[in-house]
């Protein structure tokens, strides 16, 4: 009878749904996070989320929050999204917008919180910003690999990507709600980035990430994503030095640093077989490692930035570079 008056008072209180795991778990008191190094109050379990871009939308899927969702925005060259693990989630959740986030989508939907990240939704130039956010009594979380550093005006990163996407995972289960389900999904994650570590290659190949760019190449500084699924699966990220996280590069540091392997970031107009076409025939590269023996390997752009899709990227990558390191 205790579980079922609790059960009422949660729906009353909150309007949670099947996803939440238990009456325990919906707080109807407020919710304080630390988002960006900044201490963020929510002061009630949101309904209608926004979400921008398939990485942010797929961390609110895995937590099986697709029934607080209002719809997502999201340009659609991100891949098949039929034969995911989150099917159902595309299937439930309104496609708002296949071009950049704006507030009047979010109106629209009638949202009432907006879950992106700086250049994925989040941009000056356009007014989709926190603070514009705020102004319109909606409140937002800003996704924690794209947190701005001081550094620069827009450069990017206050934490190892992974952390990053573990810190994301445990405040959205603290605000939803799911800690539970939050944590089983960081344990399994962290179990399969550990289980590829142990299989390692001794000597660690150097790995350039290749987004696009033919002048100079946009790529990962330490700060994105790819900096860690390449560490993690067994590699060195040629740019790990770079202090940023996406950002463009210069082709004579690329090819300084020779790298043995070149990872392509299949999204966007250019397929990711013109990429490759671009990389081997590119008389500047000719002598660098990756292009000499075509040591190239491709990921989908969802694998590379912020996504729970990271962990299965970084076994994939894993199994190849043990391959391409093995004598012959």
């Amino acid at each position: 009878m205790r579980k079922l008056l609790a059960a009422a008072l949660c729906l009353a209180a909150t309007g949670c749904g099947a996803n939440v795991e238990s009456s325990s778990d919906a707080k109807s008191t407020s919710v304080t996070l630390t988002n960006c190094g900044r201490e963020v109050t929510y002061h009630k379990v949101p309904e209608r989320v926004v979400t921008n871009d398939v990485g942010i939308t797929e961390l609110m899927f895995a937590l099986g929050l697709e029934d607080r969702m209002a719809g997502f925005a999201m340009p659609d060259d991100k891949g098949d999204l039929t034969d995911v693990p989150w099917k159902d989630g595309y299937d439930k959740v309104k496609w708002l917008s296949k071009d950049q986030l704006t507030k009047e989508n979010v109106l629209d939907a009638k949202g009432d919180f907006v879950f992106a990240g700086w250049n994925y939704g989040f941009r000056d130039d356009n007014g989709l910003t926190p603070d514009a956010l705020k102004k319109l009594g909606i409140p937002s979380y800003v996704l924690t690999e794209s947190c701005r550093n001081g550094r620069t005006e827009t450069s990017r990163g206050i934490m190892p990507p992974l952390d990053a996407l573990y810190a994301d995972l445990t405040n959205l289960g603290k605000l939803f709600g799911v800690e539970k389900r939050a944590a089983t999904l960081i344990a399994g994650f962290k179990k399969r980035v550990a289980d590829v570590a142990t299989k390692a290659p001794e000597k660690k190949p150097k790995v350039f990430l290749y987004d696009s760019g033919q002048d100079q190449p946009f790529t990962s500084g330490r700060w994105a994503a790819p900096d860690e699924i390449i560490s993690k699966a067994g590699g060195v990220n040629v740019m790990h030095d770079v202090d940023d996280s996406w950002t463009t590069v210069g082709w004579e540091s690329v090819v300084e640093r020779n790298p043995d392997v070149i990872v392509i970031c299949d999204y966007g107009d250019v397929s990711a077989e013109q990429k490759r076409k671009f990389l081997l025939s590119y008389g500047p590269l000719r002598n660098v490692s990756a292009v000499k023996h075509q040591r190239i390997f491709v990921l989908d752009y969802v694998d590379l930035v912020e996504s729970p899709r990271n962990p299965a990227a970084i076994a994939r990558l894993g199994a190849y570079l043990r391959s391409v390191s093995r004598p012959s």
